[in-house]
């Protein structure tokens, strides 16, 4: 008996294997499709439902398309209610294992292909091009799910007899509850619900449990999940902490409901006139009030988006709360999180530099803003270096594009800091009238929709300071005996002019990298008539 008890847990074992190759294979074979897909097919709650569900089956990964609906909403691409429908349908879809396991697993005797496809699979990984290596890690785990179902059921069956529904907690509601405690431990214990599932069926096959305990330990999976959720979101971004938070509300509603549904349920196929296979009867339960659970919650989805923000309030810093830990795990996610939050503390330090140079005074308030500001761009740049490497060439132009703009705001940054030049902008009219260019165009930038229409105004504004440069330091030099201006003034305005023209440099670059970033392009080398900029300074 111990031996098949060590056997049934092997073959638990093999299900979850299965599972991560299925699900790994699947999300790399679908790719950007599933990116696209999301954010194409997601314009309301209901349309999210639906995405999310039909996302999840095909992937048969609900964690995959939650982390991506969270990686959405940090980046600005999906709104918290939209995503709330993803998260939603995301539960339907996961059904849809318990499906194939109750379908092929029990009723078809697979156990004769099992093998070969786990060889062919590795044939694959190991010969083939990137598809192809994915195509046979899913291959591999269709074929384990189903070989650790054979090993389950083998184990289980020499319990026949010995363990009967009488020595589990009988069909009452405190015998229920247990059995709701019972499914949620064997969750929290697989991490997987779908592992669960298949185990319930298992052991219902056997005959260890019947239809009613069997459906009250299912609802304890459901609930089980919501462990898992909040695990993974813990430290993360803002929106991760909402989603897991909407999961556990969801999914403890749903199974309040779900506990209610079990008796008439049980009445319902213990009728003469209804012949339906225990195992069929119970995927079909965990489906149905998936379902219903969300036709029931999508029409407050809206509502229940603000109750949630209301509970999870923003933390941290406003502009880095985009990033999230757990998307460092998808790169591009990653990057669509820190495309959002580069955006937001450029706008930050070119609204900070404009104010900055219409001011030749310090304040406290100043200092304050330009720590937070050299903060946030720390916190990029450990981001970024966090983001796990990838063949991909798109993510290794976003990392150098990102890079790139980083570096600038941190010369911007210290340009900020010279109050000597800074200070110099205001006692010569030539230079304020330059400074007032320099506010506009940044004020104009702010408004701008497209950035490539900021990109085009900040290289003018450039070439103006980068031709005004010279001009500005012949007219000073004529003009400085005559008008009794000391070696020393006219150098710190001549130093003023050659900050206006740097500044000009950095928000030119820093707008052109932003562009590149947000079409995904490689960053390009600064041309010749770029490179004077470079080289003087």
């Amino acid at each position: 008996m111990f031996a098949d008890i060590v056997n049934a847990l092997g073959g638990v074992g093999l299900f979850l294997f299965g599972m991560i190759w299925l699900t790994e294979g699947l999300r790399e074979l679908a790719g950007q499709a599933l990116r696209r897909a999301l954010a194409r097919f997601t314009r309301t709650p209901l349309s999210g439902a639906v995405t999310g569900a039909a996302t999840t089956a095909l992937i048969q990964s609900s964690s995959a398309t939650t982390v991506t609906a969270v990686g959405f909403v940090s980046a600005g691409l999906l709104t918290f209610p939209q995503a709330l429908g993803i998260i939603f349908g995301a539960n339907i879809g996961t059904t849809a294992t318990g499906w194939i396991t109750a379908i092929l697993g029990f009723k078809l005797d697979l156990g004769q292909i099992t093998l070969p496809l786990v060889f062919l699979g590795a044939l694959a990984r190991l010969f083939g091009g990137p598809k192809l290596k994915s195509a046979g890690i899913a291959v591999a785990g269709f074929a384990l799910l189903f070989l650790g179902i054979e090993v389950m059921k083998t184990s289980l069956d020499s319990f026949e007899g010995l363990v009967t529904p009488a020595d589990f907690p009988q069909d009452s509601i405190l015998g229920r509850l247990a059995l709701i405690g019972i499914g949620m431990a064997i969750t929290i214990v697989t991490q997987s619900s779908s592992a669960g599932v298949a185990t319930a069926l298992a052991v219902l096959g056997a005959g260890a449990i019947n239809l009613p305990q069997a459906m009250a330990m299912v609802i304890g999976m459901d609930v089980g999940t919501t462990v898992t959720a909040v695990l993974a979101t813990l430290g993360g971004s803002t929106a991760a902490r909402r989603t897991g938070l909407s999961h556990v509300i969801y999914n403890i509603l749903t199974a309040i409901m779900a506990f209610f549904l079990l008796s008439p349920y049980s009445a319902l196929i213990a009728l003469p006139s209804v012949s339906v296979d225990p195992q069929i009867a119970l995927v079909a339960f965990h489906t149905g009030f998936n379902i219903i659970g969300v036709i029931l919650i999508l029409p407050f989805a809206t509502p229940f988006a603000r109750f949630v923000t209301w509970i999870v309030r923003d933390k941290g810093s406003a502009l880095t709360m985009a990033l999230g830990k757990e998307l460092l795990r998808d790169p591009k996610l990653a990057f669509d999180a820190v495309t959002s939050a580069l955006g937001t503390v450029v706008r930050a330090h070119f609204n900070f530099l404009a104010h900055r140079s219409l001011n030749s005074k310090v304040t406290r308030e100043d200092t304050a803003e330009l720590h937070h500001l050299r903060e946030a761009i720390t916190e990029l740049r450990s981001y970024v270096e966090a983001i796990a490497p990838t063949e991909d060439p798109g993510c290794a132009a976003q990392r150098a594009t990102a890079l790139h703009i980083l570096d600038h705001l941190s010369r911007l940054q210290f340009r900020c800091t010279q109050d000597a030049r800074i200070a110099a902008l205001s006692r010569d009219r030539r230079l304020t009238r330059l400074v007032r260019v320099l506010s506009n165009c940044v004020a104009k930038s702010d408004l701008d929709q497209d950035l490539s229409a900021s990109e085009s105004r900040f290289k003018r504004l450039r070439r103006l300071m980068r031709d005004q440069r010279e001009s500005f330091r012949l007219h000073t030099m004529e003009r400085t005996p005559m008008h009794g201006l000391t070696a020393e003034e006219m150098g710190l305005r001549l130093d003023a002019m050659r900050w206006l023209h740097r500044v000009s440099y950095h928000l030119w670059r820093i707008s052109f990298h932003m562009l590149k970033l947000q079409e995904g392009r490689s960053p390009a080398s600064p041309n010749r008539e770029a490179a004077v900029d470079v080289l003087t300074d």
